[in-house]
């Protein structure tokens, strides 16, 4: 089952690699990673997908992870509210006759050019995995010449507030 883990860490030289050993050490596959400093510059979030096998060792490794002097909070994710998005670059064949087309195909996907050369495009687009590989897709009949891809990146969503927590406030009084 594939689990979306969050880590607060210290923003230190090391802290991923320690990490990262943590899992491999622990035989999890880490499909997607990426980490990227907070909103204090001293601390570091690390978002990841691993595949695990049951819930016994995903709290296992979560209480080994949280053991590691560097690493502020270890959360999994992957069943509360989120925001969850990934970034790619597709660098496609491209000529001047099929650029309204592909034009035509990136716009829904609200995916942007963000270089072209005579015989390239480079679009950019960011969403839910699904979204990504769907436009990826549909633009390999034009010749998909590289791809990079930034893994999942995802928090928890702001706090909604209750109804026993809002005052009675009305536009209509």
């Amino acid at each position: 089952m594939k689990r979306i883990i969050t880590a607060k860490v210290k923003n230190r030289s090391g802290v991923l690699n320690r990490i990262t050993g943590l899992l491999q050490r622990r035989q999890f596959n880490i499909e997607s990673i990426s980490v990227g400093r907070t909103e204090h510059e001293e601390m570091s979030r690390i978002t990841f997908v691993v595949d695990v096998e049951d819930f016994q060792k995903l709290e296992q490794v979560t209480k080994q992870l949280n053991k590691q002097i560097d690493v502020i909070k270890v959360s999994d994710i992957t069943d509360k509210a989120i925001v969850a998005r990934e970034l790619a670059l597709i660098k496609i064949q491209s000529n001047p006759q099929l650029r309204h087309e592909i034009q035509s195909i990136i716009d829904p996907f609200r995916a942007t050019v963000i270089d072209v050369s005579k015989d390239t495009m480079s679009i950019q687009v960011t969403g839910k995995q699904e979204k990504v590989e769907a436009l990826i897709e549909l633009l390999r009949p034009y010749g998909v010449k590289d791809i990079a891809r930034t893994g999942l990146t995802a928090f928890l969503r702001g706090q909604q507030p209750s109804s026993s927590d809002q005052s009675s406030f009305s536009l209509l009084h």
